[in-house]
């Protein structure tokens, strides 16, 4: 009975678990050119193995599993196994989980150029008037900053000429749409204007930002106001 159960769990099982392993690798890969190679390698090796160890066991009545000579022999089947077990665990786990940790990723990128963004464009100070504008501009794509700016000098003057400060902060920001490459973050702004000689403004502007991913960066492509 004990030769019995280490010819199953050393000749046998391990055996087809290895290859069980190697195929599930190559089921979550989706079957690359160069796995379908080295599977079937690696398949191949286990299998010319198994043939001559029940050739053994048939012509000499003894095998690797039921060998009291070779412990050495059997601890490397069960570490090649294992590891081909482990492998496939690894993989899948990679695998099925990268895409909701890179959508968790961008998901937080996404808000935080946008609230960025949103916050830059809606504050001002007197006395640095472009320093806002150049902030906001470098979180967009290249060929709309400089529209952007132009868009937004003449606002910027009045509020210059009058003395009046802005200062912008997110009340509330959230994900509309994401994929791949573009997506689409509302963005609740509270902005409090302060005017000398008059009592402070506050306001409360909601946005819809556009964003373009641009190599590993998000960049803002167009803001626009969210109407009710």
């Amino acid at each position: 009975m004990r030769n019995l159960w280490r010819l199953l769990a050393f000749d046998i099982v391990a055996p087809l678990a290895t290859i069980a392993a190697l195929l599930a690798i190559g089921l979550v890969l989706g079957w690359p050119v160069w796995w379908v190679s080295a599977c079937s390698v690696l398949v191949v090796l286990i299998v010319e193995g198994v043939a001559v160890n029940f050739w053994l066991l048939r012509r000499d009545s003894v095998s690797l599993g039921t060998d009291d000579d070779a412990p050495g022999l059997r601890l490397a089947v069960v570490f090649l196994c294992a590891a081909a077990l482990s492998a496939a665990v690894l993989t899948g786990y990679t695998h099925w989980t990268g895409p909701d940790r890179e959508f968790k990723k961008d998901s937080r990128e996404v808000v935080q150029v946008a609230s960025g963004m949103a916050e830059a464009m809606a504050s001002f100070a007197p006395g640095a008037p472009a320093s806002s504008l150049d902030r906001a501009a470098a979180m967009m794509v290249p060929e709309h900053a400089d529209a952007f700016k132009e868009q937004y000098k003449k606002s910027s003057a009045e509020l210059a000429q009058h003395n009046t400060s802005a200062q912008a902060s997110t009340l509330a920001a959230g994900v509309e749409a994401l994929g791949p490459a573009v997506a689409s973050v509302a963005v609740v702004l509270r902005v409090v204007q302060n005017t000398p000689g008059q009592p402070p403004i506050q306001a409360a502007p909601a946005l819809r930002v556009a964003l373009i991913k641009r190599g590993n960066d998000w960049l803002v492509s167009d803001v626009l106001p969210m109407r009710g």
